[in-house]
């Protein structure tokens, strides 16, 4: 993801999603849940979206989709998958 840390010696380190094992919301309406090495997004009860654990740009993509289509907020993604808010506004634009 876009998080990063810089290191002493000036380098930068990606910091990537935390994907629950188990079910949960991102907020009243959308969850999230990883299943073996599949993300699976649920509006309620019905899939809507999947992608493999390491498919950073579809993750990315469909976070964006969630936030433009006023699915949920940024704040929400922020506080499901832990990534910083000034990664997701550059992903907001970006895609």
């Amino acid at each position: 993801m876009e998080n990063t840390t810089k290191f002493k010696s000036g380098g930068i380190q990606t910091m990537l999603p935390l994907f629950p094992s188990e079910a949960i919301l991102i907020n009243a309406n959308l969850g999230v849940e990883m299943r073996a090495d599949t993300v699976y997004y649920f509006n309620g009860s019905m899939p809507i979206f999947s992608h493999h654990v390491s498919d950073l740009d579809s993750f990315r993509l469909i976070t964006c989709q969630f936030i433009v289509n006023n699915n949920c907020k940024q704040k929400d993604i922020v506080a499901c998958f832990e990534v910083s808010p000034i990664s997701v506004k550059r992903w907001l634009k970006r895609y």
